[in-house]
């Protein structure tokens, strides 16, 4: 959630780089922007008011001409989520102190800020917003009193209780100072001497560079006089800090010929796949021993990554013959009692920087449990966190509901499942099979087909998915897939479950979507799905045969164990059609942020 973005360097164009990082941090969640600047023609060596533009609402309606700035090498700029405050200009960042010296962006919750806040009226400061990041401004303020600006911001992080990131800047000089705990910043180092980008994440500044620096937990950077330096907090150390070359291009970042980044993922899926499953064996067979030796296995996620973990727990009963705990990342505090140095715990997330799954390896640390993650963002505070990462490789997944990024993680932990099995050969020929599969389902007459159900369907008010086996998660998926975009109120259960209650909310012509692979649970399947049609139900068949019961059928391949990849892209597509039919954003649907780094 929120954006952070800054530039320093020789282009004379800062604002306008920045406001376009914004742009492509859209993504993320947010509900107003703003940016801070010093203009060129000015001195920047002595004291100066800093520029600040403000607005609510997306930033993409900006239509105004970036000369009204003018020329300038250094800029700040945040999209804001609203949390202490409405959506209000006044309330969006970045925030000033009383005396105009201090600027800051700021990402998380300030949790201790009203203590602050009385502490510093009584110190006759006066605060113009109800935003809890205006307190850390003046409270840097008061630092700067009797302390330099560095050691003000150093003072103030270290009174700062919660997760958060914040960017600071001064009126005196050009220097930038950045602090993380539990909210993601990323520097990324320009072609040009001098240059430095600092944002949330690497789309932010990908048209400038592929050279970044991760900055970890409680520490900070500082960027003034083209040089940039390192700090940790806890030890209040310099320290090194290392640059890697990612291998993101702009092009995996755009749209390019599709009307949506979502539509442009789920067509990804082709290729994402056997990405995915091109893993080191020697790393793939590690996680598979860890596993067997583990006294205790946890699978944690949040949202779309805990069905994953969901559907995980079924794989490795059915084709390892092992037991495997899930929870989701924010319950899993509840089961720290069972935690210890032989448990194992295996992560699940896009962007690596879920605030309650990096709470769940918290946990897990303190206990001394080995932790493992699955993670699009190899650079991120839980690959970071982690003893053995394997990165899905899906490339940036820009949409706010997950589709290729499922789908990858899927095809990781059903190569793992195989690979405790001694298969992961097995598993590996299986998932390349499903791949061709996929390429050969996703063309204009399957998508067209789809569409036709979206017409049919578009006007409805509720829906119920139904599955059994691992396709009771995606059941539960494809119903947060349906949510997130559509706005339609979408359910899924464990079909055998309907008559225990939920059959009740069924009328003539309520739209149930049945998720039947080719195993055990077809026939049983099949019957929940007649139960249902015989009290009005209309039902939309996914599978790979078409059975008399089915109102309308999406054919699917027949994949066996992978069903749960096959059957969630047509939900995905349907949930795609659905919002466009419905006028809705489908990469940024209200409400919701790709990222989700506040609990």
């Amino acid at each position: 959630m929120c954006g952070i973005c800054a530039y320093q360097g020789p282009e004379t164009k800062a604002v306008e780089i920045v406001i376009e990082a914004l742009k492509r941090l859209e993504y993320r969640g947010y509900d107003s922007w703003g940016i801070a600047y010093k203009p060129a023609h000015l001195d920047q060596n002595k004291p100066q008011e800093i520029e600040i533009y403000k607005e609510v609402g997306k930033i993409g309606d900006f239509k105004s001409s970036y000369d009204q700035f003018g020329k300038s090498s250094f800029a700040i700029g945040h999209s804001r989520w609203a949390t202490h405050g409405g959506v209000t200009k006044r309330n969006a960042h970045p925030h000033i102190s009383e005396n105009k010296e201090i600027v800051l962006v700021h990402n998380g919750i300030f949790e201790n800020y009203l203590n602050f806040k009385k502490y510093l009226e009584k110190k006759a400061h006066t605060f113009k917003t109800e935003t809890d990041t205006e307190v850390i401004a003046h409270l840097i303020e008061e630092h700067y009193k009797t302390h330099s600006f560095e050691d003000s911001v150093k003072l103030a992080v270290k009174e700062i209780e919660g997760r958060y990131a914040i960017l600071v800047i001064n009126n005196k000089d050009n220097t930038m100072i950045a602090a993380r705990k539990g909210s993601p910043l990323i520097i990324g180092v320009g072609k040009s001497k001098g240059e430095y980008f600092i944002a949330s994440d690497i789309p932010a500044f990908l048209p400038y560079t592929n050279k970044v620096v991760y900055l970890d937990d409680n520490q900070m950077v500082i960027v003034e006089n083209q040089k940039i330096r390192f700090f940790d907090n806890s030890t209040q150390q310099a320290i090194e800090k290392r640059i890697i070359e990612i291998d993101w291009d702009i092009e995996s970042a755009e749209k390019g010929d599709f009307d949506h980044f979502m539509l442009k993922e789920i067509m990804e899926q082709k290729d994402t796949l056997s990405r995915s499953i091109n893993q080191d064996p020697i790393t793939i067979n590690k996680v598979a021993r860890a596993i067997e030796n583990a006294h205790g296995t946890y699978l944690v996620g949040c949202g779309t990554a805990g069905k994953v973990c969901m559907v995980a727990e079924y794989l490795f009963a059915k084709i390892a013959h092992k037991h495997i705990n899930f929870s989701f990342g924010s319950e899993f505090p509840y089961h720290q009692q069972f935690i210890n140095n032989k448990t194992l715990l295996i992560a699940v997330s896009q962007s690596g920087e879920t605030a309650d799954t990096l709470e769940a390896l918290e946990v897990a640390q303190k206990k001394g449990a080995k932790i493992i993650s699955i993670v699009n963002v190899e650079g991120s505070t839980m690959a970071r966190m982690s003893d053995i990462v394997i990165p899905i490789k899906a490339g940036p997944e820009k949409a706010v509901a997950s589709t290729k990024a499922t789908t990858s993680q899927l095809a990781i932990l059903t190569m793992l499942a195989y690979a405790c099995d001694g298969g992961v050969e097995k598993g590996k020929q299986l998932l390349i099979a499903t791949a061709g599969q996929i390429n050969d389902m996703l063309n204009p007459r399957y998508e067209n087909h789809i569409r036709k159900l979206a017409r049919k369907i578009r006007k409805i008010e509720s829906m119920y998915i139904i599955g059994r086996g691992a396709n009771f998660p995606m059941a539960l998926e494809a119903a947060i897939k349906l949510q997130e975009v559509s706005y339609i109120h979408a359910e899924g259960f464990a079909g055998g479950e309907l008559k225990h209650g939920p059959i009740a909310l069924i009328s003539e012509g309520t739209p149930v979507i049945a998720l039947v692979p080719n195993d055990e649970t077809t026939k049983e399947i099949i019957s929940n799905a007649t139960e249902i049609k015989a009290r009005g139900g209309y039902i939309i068949g996914v599978s790979s045969e078409n059975h008399p019961v089915f109102d309308y059928w999406i054919r699917v391949p027949d994949t066996g164990a992978t069903s749960p990849i096959i059957n969630i892209i047509p939900i995905q597509i349907l949930a795609y059609q659905l919002a466009v039919l419905r006028k809705n954003n489908p990469d940024m649907p209200r409400n919701l942020a790709k990222s989700v780094t506040v609990k």
